[in-house]
């Protein structure tokens, strides 16, 4: 059986690229999708085999090449979650056999390799979806028709919080973490770029704005307590086309660690959805406060749904291109700045940094959609704009 085929019905054979760290994940997942016979796991690309005892269970066919285990297996979808700077190379050998992919978020570290794999992808014709799972929770639609209803009036602004706590330890974890470089190569890790990316990729999508020709100017004000090359502390924000205002903060540095969320702004009213719970609560005038909660459908189950039956793909790479830009303006911009050694402090026992006051910094920013600066922090210095290049919109 070829990559291009599969018998009707059939479980998806899958391969994994990348089954350590964050890939756990996946393999836990694709697991509960094989149980309900909708994928089927046949190979695991790592450069350092799996151990039976690390992969929990008898393991499948593993290789280091993952071309060649493509090749071998008859992988009909693969799922890529390896170190950033790998994703475009890897997709595009995907790509060239006929594979259908899940790319782990961020999909590229530059905007130009993004293009090159969104061009390439397109070209083979094979479905990608990129692997930001807020954006199959079905909080996102429900939101979408609470605005478009005016339930909270005119939209005058969103905004994003991710308020989390990483040990010195986080940024030793492999050598691409917390660079910018490596090597010569973009790598762009950073809060907003990777482990806060969906507060990002969530408030675009409720701002209708997630296509790179949505972007009309980008501000970032990246900062670092750490000892290390990318924003553990940082905030954009992005003016939309339709003249909208989105604002993200985020550190690796609070005081505790708390939900991250976005809020939409409304003249009377406000949203806030806590998207890794798939929790929302509207606040209107003349209403009392509603709570509710929504279902999540998974991204590697409806790429199996959309081979299968045509479903309709969730987070293409299109739907990325105004996350693209924002990493763009990111790798762009000057270097973060180090932050005075009176601005933050190690905390005893625990092997972390925290930016004493932090946490309130950044819920201010994405309530009144504000940078640090504006918001008077003494170690912020004033934003550095970009205005987007001429985009492919293909």
């Amino acid at each position: 059986m070829t990559a291009s085929s599969a018998a009707p019905g059939a479980p998806l054979p899958v391969v994994l690229a990348g089954a350590r760290g964050h890939g756990r994940w996946h393999v836990e997942n694709i697991r509960r999708l094989q149980a309900k016979g909708l994928v089927r796991l046949v190979g695991v690309c790592e450069l350092t085999p799996l151990t039976e005892d690390e992969f929990g269970g008898e393991l499948p066919e593993h290789s280091a090449d993952f071309g060649a285990l493509l090749d071998s297996t008859g992988a009909r979808a693969a799922v890529i979650c390896t170190p950033i700077p790998t994703h475009t190379a890897l997709a595009l050998t995907a790509a060239e056999r006929g594979v259908h992919l899940l790319l782990e978020k961020p999909p590229a570290p530059s905007y130009a390799e993004f293009r090159r794999m969104a061009d390439g992808v397109a070209a083979a014709g094979v479905a990608c979806q990129i692997g930001f799972q807020s954006l199959g929770s079905h909080a996102v639609p429900a939101i979408r028709d609470l605005i478009a209803e005016g339930a909270v009036g005119r939209v005058t602004g969103i905004g994003g919080a991710g308020a989390w706590v990483r040990a010195e330890a986080y940024f030793r974890r492999a050598p691409w973490a917390g660079r910018r470089r490596l090597d010569g190569v973009d790598v762009v890790d950073g809060a907003l770029t990777n482990p806060l990316a969906h507060a990002v990729a969530t408030a675009l999508a409720l701002a209708g704005s997630t296509r790179a020709e949505d972007v009309a100017g980008i501000e970032t004000e990246l900062l670092r307590a750490n000892d290390i090359e990318s924003d553990d502390t940082s905030c954009v924000r992005v003016t939309t086309v339709q003249g909208g205002s989105v604002t993200v903060a985020a550190t690796l540095c609070a005081e505790r660690a708390d939900e991250p969320y976005v809020v939409v702004h409304g003249t009377s009213g406000r949203i806030t959805f806590w998207y890794k719970q798939d929790r929302v609560l509207l606040q209107r005038a003349d209403h009392g406060p509603e709570e509710l909660h929504f279902d999540r459908t998974d991204l590697l189950e409806n790429l199996a749904a959309h081979l299968q039956d045509g479903a309709e793909l969730l987070v293409t790479p299109a739907d990325t291109g105004a996350f693209m830009q924002v990493v763009e303006a990111i790798r762009t911009a000057p270097d973060p700045e180090p932050l005075p050694d009176d601005a933050w402090r190690r905390v005893p026992g625990e092997d972390r940094r925290v930016v004493p006051g932090v946490d309130a910094l950044v819920a201010a920013a994405a309530d009144r959609l504000s940078l640090f600066s504006e918001l008077g922090a003494p170690w912020a210095r004033p934003a550095h704009h970009r205005l987007p290049k001429e985009v492919s919109t293909r």
